[in-house]
């Protein structure tokens, strides 16, 4: 992790965060909440990252209170299909350890797989599978966690549970299930969807997995949750488009704030 991103966080950090959320795809209108307007941004330039290249992605670290509590909102990210190594893809997560933040929700947009979701419907990230054919860890371990690290409970059954207690709250429906990571930037083909299918997968996308292992690595508690913003090749019988998926983040924009709002408010962190 280069010392020069960790030091220029910790000299602009206003302070710790108890949680940090990363935005995915059509789902950054938390960061235009009025906490997040009045909070400290500092964007992605100012620490050394790299610019920003996919739509519906802002490029800002934000720390605000929201719900009584102190969170960062990270409005986009880097994915290993742009490019960048993974050692950029999971560096907000390295930094995120390093700084003394205790937990990570992660968000994203996928495909469903599972023919009994639908489009909009939230789902929280009951496992995942790694099907990049790459793993952050690779390398000199730079600790702090174990050269085999334990992915038995990547995602967090507590919180897991305070998700779907959210949702009751708020009378959201709410899905759980698998996410399968691939690399992209191709959409998958049908054959490929009917073998994650028969894998388990209950979603796809082209994020969140590498940053999920990092963050685990790093000691945090990781949440997770995907907006399913279309049905994954060879399901319907139409093409897929990334434009689909921004218009369906942002129609789920309302029901995903609620959420994340209450989940704030009643995660033990």
């Amino acid at each position: 992790m280069p010392a020069t991103a960790f030091e220029l966080l910790e000299a602009k950090a206003p302070f710790i965060p108890e949680l940090a959320i990363v935005l995915g795809s059509g789902l950054g209108a938390l960061a235009a909440s009025p906490e997040a307007l009045t909070g400290r941004a500092i964007p992605f330039a100012e620490l050394g990252f790299p610019p920003q290249s996919v739509e519906g992605h802002s490029g800002q670290l934000i720390f605000c209170e929201l719900e009584g509590r102190k969170v960062v909102l990270q409005a986009g990210r880097f994915h290993y299909y742009e490019g960048h190594p993974l050692a950029t893809v999971t560096l907000p997560m390295r930094l995120y350890g390093r700084l003394g933040v205790k937990a990570v929700l992660l968000t994203n947009a996928a495909g469903a797989l599972n023919p009994n979701h639908q489009v909009g419907d939230l789902m929280v990230l009951t496992d995942h599978i790694n099907f990049t054919g790459q793993n952050p860890l690779i390398g000199p371990n730079p600790g702090p966690g174990p050269r085999f690290q334990d992915l038995s409970s990547a995602y967090d059954p507590a919180l897991r549970a305070t998700l779907h207690r959210a949702a009751k709250a708020l009378g959201q429906t709410l899905q759980e299930g698998v996410y399968i990571g691939v690399t992209g930037p191709s959409y998958e083909t049908p054959a490929e969807i009917r073998a994650f299918r028969a894998w388990g997968a209950d979603a796809v996308g082209m994020s969140t997995v590498p940053e999920a292992i990092v963050a685990r690595h790093e000691g945090m508690k990781v949440a997770g949750i995907s907006c399913l913003c279309n049905m994954a090749a060879g399901i319907l019988d139409q093409p897929l488009t990334h434009q689909e998926v921004l218009e369906a983040g942002q129609a789920s924009a309302g029901r995903f704030e609620a959420l994340v709002r209450r989940f704030i408010r009643d995660a033990a962190l």
